[in-house]
């Protein structure tokens, strides 16, 4: 059914662009995207390459962190209190204003664009993994304890087992804001990537390689979103069989 959907959008988009006369400088048609995709496909590749690296790596740091800190906020009611308020004041800042902070620390470049989409991932995990260790329930708990369970132990055998269909959801999240945060970067602070790409065919009124480049950032995010949709349904195959 997407595939269906999609092809009947590139069907109208293309007809209402022929149909109306569009200049393709305003609103390029998908043949005209396609055209300038086989055109500059090297450059496009190249740029690609270094986006998805530094989006991969920016997302494995937000994979680390959040899942560490929504350890410890589901965890402990003290970090709870304390940073979840830090946290949610955090996430509400727009990104794009903390960019020029990122480049006065870390200068132009990777970096930058690696901090930018670690910013943006890794809160959803944090949150998530804290709402999967609070969803165990007290009694599972004292059982558990009375049977001389440590802490960790709790941890380790029931509470991130619980939280795993809450982590692996919010993979699917975090992949796509990495996303955001790599091209938002590359568009400010860098001289590589596809944001950066997309600015210079803007300087240039080279619109179809923009529309070139937007194309392949969503195929990216979907090629990726679909990859860790594959793992959840592995991994957490027993939660779904649970709720029937």
């Amino acid at each position: 059914m997407p595939w269906l959907v999609i092809v009947v959008l590139l069907l109208v988009w293309e007809g209402a662009v022929f149909l109306f006369n569009v200049p393709s400088f305003i609103m390029p048609s998908p043949t005209a995207i396609v055209h300038a995709f086989a055109e500059y496909q090297p450059i496009i590749l190249h740029h690609a390459a270094l986006t998805m690296t530094n989006t991969m790596i920016g997302f494995g740091l937000g994979v680390v962190v959040g899942l560490l800190l929504g350890i410890l906020i589901g965890t402990v009611p003290l970090a709870y209190s304390g940073l979840y308020p830090v946290l949610i004041g955090f996430n509400s800042v727009p990104k794009v204003a903390l960019v020029p902070i990122i480049v006065l620390w870390l200068g132009i470049g990777q970096p930058t664009a690696i901090a930018t989409a670690f910013v943006l991932c890794f809160f959803p995990i944090a949150v998530n993994v804290a709402t999967g260790l609070s969803t165990v329930e007290p009694e599972v708990e004292d059982v558990l304890r009375s049977l001389g369970a440590s802490k960790l132990d709790l941890i380790r055998k029931i509470g991130l087992p619980r939280a795993m269909p809450y982590f692996f959801a919010s993979l699917k999240i975090s992949i796509t804001l990495a996303f955001v945060g790599t091209v938002i970067a590359e568009t400010i602070a860098s001289n590589d990537g596809i944001g950066y790409l997309m600015m210079q065919a803007s300087s240039q009124f080279r619109v179809p390689l923009m529309f070139a480049g937007v194309a392949v950032i969503a195929a990216l995010g979907i090629i990726t979103y679909v990859i860790f949709a594959l793992i959840e349904r592995r991994m957490t195959r027993w939660a779904v069989r649970g709720k029937h």
